[in-house]
């Protein structure tokens, strides 16, 4: 039921009268949240290698083209005048350097072995990881350790082009900045050796890397603790020969090092105690220190950067406990429906089932058509009401129609059947007018664009002779899903509608009637005060007003209704914003029923939760299933991301299977599943955050009519040569 609109005028400041066209918000904020999303992703994934890693390493080549001064000189390489030269560390003197850190397991442990043995050390460190964990970089400084350069991503640079060198090198610079404020002028090429094993694929970096200021730190005393060959061999590959100095190369990352660890406090008091210095290089040297002080613009983008990468773990972390969650809400809900709706099925389907003592109903029911604008649909929806096999009256309250709809059911001239008119008050209004002009106990609500068969009244209205019976949900179907668009609902109404109503007819606490086929005691209406405006789903309002009242609201699986789904994006997009955004408010309304006593304290503790987790949650979490597929497929572990995202398809395909089975369809539109999990849950993703977002702005939502097609003339179920041709086009 949608209230008048009016036309707005031209966009004032268009020179041309035309209106300029701008982004929805609904389409704007939902897209900055997704790119907000795959940005932070994106961003991980980088700061952990998983975006523009390169693992590969080059074999030795030869080494014709390498100066002999660099074979056979020191580990420390100077190309930065465009000359080449090098230095050996002083007799007597260890630097301990340690690569690829900082490990927020093992880095710890290695600066308490140096602090416990009063030594200093080099730690060349990765951007990836410095990053990740700047607390510990900043330890490092404060301890007294020099910091050196060791890449961002570790590739081997011999593979890279000059300008992935350099940005190796300035993002490794800007993590160090974010870290603790400081430059480093010392590098350690990734997969490097001795100066003996440089080669021609190496040197061209090596001098690369002098050019743009760097001094290059090789070893001469490879501890091979990557091997974890045993404490006491680390000790013997570490120790340099007898009185001559060593620049020893260690890992405080990659893997387990308790081995390193171990022999840390082995091999320091034993250099000790033969006169070995364990200081950082340029303490070693003698040398200016390499380290400079960061500020300005430089210290506040690493600071930034830090900051997105902290922001981005964080977020991640969220986002996997969010896609836990969903994942256990999915298999919960669909372990809950399959279960209960299984109980439902046979308790109701025993041959000796009757609903109440009271059965079978006979006394008549008045049916309550609320209309605007129905000109397409309103005669076949009237004519399948006369069809009817139950007595009943039909009363077509048209709230304030400018298509004609009063005229057409009034040239009909049909018996039983009156019209209400009234200005435009929305449907809840038309509602309670009909249920006033109502002569029977019994009060059955459809929609002006809905068809019933003729058995519909009757099973609608069976469950009352159970007297604790308030309400009764029926079976909507959509009839015209002949489309993509339509098969997708169809799905939907199967599957998530129908096995939700068995589910929570079992549980006693179904949170909506259909506004399409839903039937009423009118005391039970009288007594919780007819239909609300409060809300902008009346029919979800006024089920929970009755739930909380004490009476209990049924689901009647033969009481099946035929409506007309939206055929475009944009009207099913008008249509469950609505929805959504109205289930809110009346979860919202209702919410004191949580800490009430009796029947509305029960279905505030069972129902409500149930509805804010399944209608609420779980749709708002669901797309973190196709996120991380795709974030899967391009950064892997691409195989394990497929099976699961299929295994999780397979569950609902079995569930989906199952439901159609149960409501005797065929299975033919399941097809359409695997599409309509990547689009069509997409879409109402962004629909259920709109929502969310009107409901936390404060925002209203006013009705919306959506465009009917007249496409739904008679059920299935009636002969073909019964059907009515609508718009001069037969109807399928």
């Amino acid at each position: 039921m949608a209230s008048r609109t009016r036309r707005h005028g031209p966009a004032k400041g268009a020179p041309d009268g035309s209106r300029r066209r701008r982004v929805p918000m609904r389409l704007l904020l939902p897209s900055l949240v997704l790119v907000a999303l795959m940005a932070m992703l994106m961003l991980r994934g980088y700061v952990h290698s998983e975006i523009l890693a390169d693992y590969r390493v080059r074999p030795a080549a030869a080494n014709d083209k390498v100066p002999q001064e660099i074979l056979k000189g020191g580990p420390v390489i100077d190309t930065r005048d465009g000359s080449a030269s090098t230095l050996r560390v002083p007799d007597n003197s260890v630097v301990l350097t340690f690569d690829d850190g900082p490990d927020p397991e093992w880095t710890p442990k290695v600066l308490d072995a140096l602090k416990r043995n009063e030594a200093h050390a080099v730690f060349f460190i990765t951007g990836t990881m410095a990053s990740r964990y700047p607390d510990l970089v900043q330890r490092m400084v404060d301890e007294g350790h020099e910091i050196g350069l060791h890449t961002f991503n570790h590739p081997d640079l011999s593979y890279q082009s000059k300008k992935r060198i350099d940005w190796e090198l300035s993002q490794n610079q800007l993590a160090l900045a974010g870290a603790v404020g400081i430059r480093s002028s010392l590098f350690r090429p990734p997969y490097s050796s001795k100066s003996v094993n440089m080669d021609n694929n190496s040197w061209p970096v090596t001098e690369y890397i002098g050019s743009r200021g760097y001094i290059t730190i090789v070893n001469d005393t490879d501890s091979e603790d990557w091997r974890k060959p045993g404490v006491d061999q680390i000790i013997r590959n570490s120790t340099p020969k007898p009185g001559q100095g060593a620049i020893v190369l260690m890992h405080d990352s990659g893997g387990d090092r308790h081995q390193t660890v171990q022999a840390l406090d082995k091999l320091i008091p034993q250099l000790k105690g033969k006169g070995y210095e364990f200081q950082n290089l340029t303490e070693a040297l003698s040398a200016p220190s390499a380290h400079t002080e960061v500020t300005g613009l430089e210290l506040w983008k690493g600071k930034a950067w830090v900051f997105l990468v902290d922001a981005s773990d964080n977020i991640t972390a969220i986002l996997v406990v969010g896609l836990a969650a969903i994942g256990s809400l999915v298999i919960g809900r669909f372990g809950l429906m399959l279960l209960l709706s299984a109980i439902h099925a046979r308790r109701t389907r025993r041959r000796d089932f009757v609903w109440g003592p009271n059965a079978p109903v006979t006394e008549p029911a008045s049916v309550l058509v609320p209309a605007y604008n129905e000109a397409k649909c309103i005669e076949s929806t009237v004519r399948s009401l006369m069809r009817s096999e139950y007595p009943i009256e039909i009363i077509v309250i048209d709230d304030g129609s400018s298509d004609g709809t009063a005229r057409i059911v009034e040239g009909l001239g049909l018996p039983n059947v009156r019209v209400i008119r009234q200005l435009n008050a929305g449907k809840p209004a038309a509602l309670n007018r009909g249920l006033a002009n109502a002569r029977y106990d019994l009060i059955v609500m459809m929609d002006g664009d809905t068809v019933f068969e003729p058995s519909t009244v009757r099973e609608l209205v069976q469950p009352f002779a159970d007297p604790r019976v308030g309400a009764v949900a029926g079976n909507a179907k959509v009839g015209n899903k002949d489309t993509l668009i339509g098969a997708w609902q169809h799905i939907e109404y199967v599957m998530g509608f129908n096995l939700d109503r068995r589910m929570y007819d079992v549980l006693q606490c179904m949170p909506t009637i259909p506004g399409a086929v839903g039937a009423f005691r009118r005391s039970a209406l009288e007594r919780v005060g007819g239909m609300s405006d409060d809300t902008l789903a009346e029919d979800t309002d006024i089920t929970m007003a009755i739930h909380r009242d004490g009476w209990r609201v049924v689901y009647a699986e033969k009481a099946r209704a035929w409506t007309e789904a939206p055929e475009s994006v944009q009207q099913l997009w008008s249509q469950r914003y609505r929805w959504s955004y109205g289930t809110m408010q009346a979860i919202w309304k209702h919410r004191r029923a949580l800490v009430d006593r009796g029947p509305s304290g029960r279905f505030g503790r069972v129902g409500l939760p149930l509805v804010s987790l399944f209608m609420v949650l779980a749709p708002l979490l669901a797309p973190l299933i196709d996120v991380f597929l795709i974030y899967g497929l391009v950064f892997g572990p691409t195989e394990k991301t497929i099976l699961a995202w299929f295994g999780v398809l397979a569950i609902q395909a079995a569930c989906a299977a199952y439901a159609f089975v149960l409501d005797r369809e065929r299975l033919t539109p399941l097809i359409s599943l695997p599409l309509q999990q990547i689009l069509y849950r997409q879409l109402m993703y962004v629909v259920l955050l709109q929502s969310w977002i009107t409901a936390l702005t404060g925002g209203r939502l006013r009705w919306q009519k959506l465009r009917r097609k007249g496409g739904v003339s008679a059920p299935p179920t009636v002969p073909t040569q019964r059907r009515q041709v609508m718009d001069e086009r037969p109807v399928r």
